[in-house]
């Protein structure tokens, strides 16, 4: 069943030039966009930097960063801006990380010979240090001494730790991501049958992500966010993608994101955003 908190956001894809971005967060803000997504793809923009120059253009906006590629970023160097990110910009920042594309990991010469090992590692030293932790840690890919963020993103031991996401496809990483992360990130479904990631996917994620949790003796809320390509931004599409991301929230996603549809699609970001939320939103319930 639909739960009652279903998320709608819209993604500022990494080829919109940079100097674009401001207007589209502004944009978003205007319009009520509930979460803005930002990725960081190779060998466009960071998204550090995008998200935080994002948060700061605005003052209620979320901005999602859907993924970091682990095999490009120090554990430490992640849990460093991240912090940082959620002390400037508190309740305003989701961060995920995931494997990257392996070409383009191979391109940077960062390819690891275990892609799942190293996101179990960077998970679990991630999740330690945002939680206030020292970590020591002597694993294949993550090594660290008596690391301790001096900074940590709730400035309280009180306060609990802000949620890490993990992008997942495969059943092993979707697995892992359920035991060793607090959300799980899918990708794009594409066309007008939903191929990709439809409503039968997101069922069969939540399974696998379930195992996983059972397996890590997880009982805390899993987020799962979903996005979803669009190809036009007219009435009929509106009516389309808003039945679509019913249909996805009904399966069990807790927040649907509208992206292009293709890759190189001339949607104008500035109108995705007002399109997701001045006409899909209405249609999708809250």
């Amino acid at each position: 069943m639909m739960g009652s908190m279903t998320t709608l956001g819209a993604v500022c894809v990494p080829q919109v030039p940079p100097e674009r971005l401001r207007d589209v967060a502004l944009a978003a803000e205007d319009a009520g966009l509930e979460e803005l997504w930002l990725w960081e793809d190779c060998f466009w923009g960071g998204a550090v930097p995008a998200c935080a120059a994002a948060l700061a253009w605005t003052s209620r906006l979320r901005v999602g960063i859907g993924v970091l590629p682990v095999p490009l970023r120090n554990v430490a160097a992640t849990a460093m801006d991240t912090a940082m990110l959620h002390r400037l910009f508190p309740g305003r920042v989701t961060v995920g990380v995931g494997h990257g594309v392996q070409s383009w990991m191979r391109q940077a010469g960062a390819a690891a010979e275990s892609p799942m090992t190293l996101l179990r590692e960077h998970l679990a030293a991630l999740r330690s240090l945002l939680g206030g932790e020292t970590v020591t840690i002597d694993g294949r890919y993550v090594r660290l001494d008596e690391v301790a963020l001096e900074w940590p993103p709730s400035g309280s031991p009180d306060v609990s730790p802000p949620p890490v996401l993990s992008a997942a496809t495969g059943d092993r990483t979707l697995r892992l991501s359920g035991e060793a992360a607090d959300g799980t990130v899918l990708v794009a479904a594409r066309g007008p049958d939903l191929a990709g990631t439809g409503p039968d996917e997101v069922r069969r994620a939540r399974g696998l992500i379930d195992t996983g949790r059972a397996r890590g003796g997880r009982a805390d809320k899993h987020r799962l966010v979903v996005y979803m390509g669009v190809a036009r931004l007219d009435a009929a599409e509106a009516a389309s993608a808003a039945a679509s991301a019913r249909a996805l929230a009904e399966a069990g996603a807790d927040a649907v994101v509208l992206q292009p549809a293709d890759d190189d699609s001339d949607l104008d970001p500035v109108e995705l955003v007002r399109f997701t939320a001045e006409r899909v939103r209405p249609l999708v319930p809250a």
